[in-house]
């Protein structure tokens, strides 16, 4: 087996497998640290480079760059040069990019609603794993 072990193709569900592989690149697309919070931030209206820089916290300008380029390929995210002097670059959410900030909202509302059961269960396996 050449891709991975126990990953067959179904004959005859080509549209599955597809649908399989779009899944995937979007995962590995939004499953960094830091897509979900530039689309939340961005959620709130069109940045600056350096002013969407302070509001995410914490990430390099190479990891921030790298993210948009990520989020403009996938069509989630519109960089903007006007033509000043000097130029200037705007970031803003498309209207897929909008559409994409319900599930985001969701998951993170997920996250605040069950943060004492996540934590309850990070500390039952700390404890489990000492005890080995």
């Amino acid at each position: 087996m050449d891709a991975q072990e126990g990953t067959f193709e179904q004959p005859g569900h080509p549209h599955e497998t597809a649908a399989c592989a779009h899944i995937s690149r979007m995962l590995e697309r939004i499953s960094d640290k830091w897509t979900l919070l530039v689309v939340r931030t961005l959620a709130n209206g069109p940045l600056r480079f350096n002013a969407l820089r302070r509001e995410v916290g914490g990430v390099s300008q190479k990891m921030l760059a790298s993210t948009l380029r990520g989020l403009e390929e996938n069509g989630l995210v519109l960089r903007t040069v006007t033509q000043d002097m000097p130029p200037m670059v705007e970031y803003e959410l498309t209207d897929l990019g909008h559409d994409f900030v319900r599930p985001v909202d969701a998951f993170a509302e997920w996250v605040i609603q069950n943060t004492d059961r996540i934590e309850t269960a990070r500390a039952a396996y700390a404890a489990r794993r000492a005890l080995k």
